[in-house]
C-alpha cells in the first residue's frame, strides 16, 4: 500500500514547489486526493506519476537550477 502524505510533504518531494500549487492541482484533478478522516492526503503513486508524466519536472527543475547557482 502507498505511503499517505500531506500537502507540505508532496509539495517538498515535489522539489520545493508550493503548497498551493498542490492545492491547484487538486482542485483542478491534475493529481488525486484521498481523504484521511477531515485531512487531504496524497499517495505517493499519485507523485510518482506527476512526476513521470512530466508535470512537476519543471517547476522542480527550477527550483534545483536555482540552488546549484547559488553555489
Amino acid at each position: 500500500m502507498d505511503a499517505l502524505l500531506s500537502i507540505d510533504e508532496a509539495a517538498r518531494r515535489l522539489g520545493g514547489l508550493s503548497k498551493y500549487t498542490i492545492h491547484a492541482w487538486l482542485s483542478s484533478g491534475k493529481l488525486k486526493r484521498t481523504k484521511l478522516g477531515s485531512r487531504t492526503m496524497i499517495r505517493e503513486s499519485e507523485l510518482e506519476r506527476i512526476a513521470n508524466e512530466g508535470e512537476g519536472g519543471k517547476s522542480a527543475g527550477r527550483v534545483r537550477e536555482q540552488a546549484s547557482d547559488a553555489a
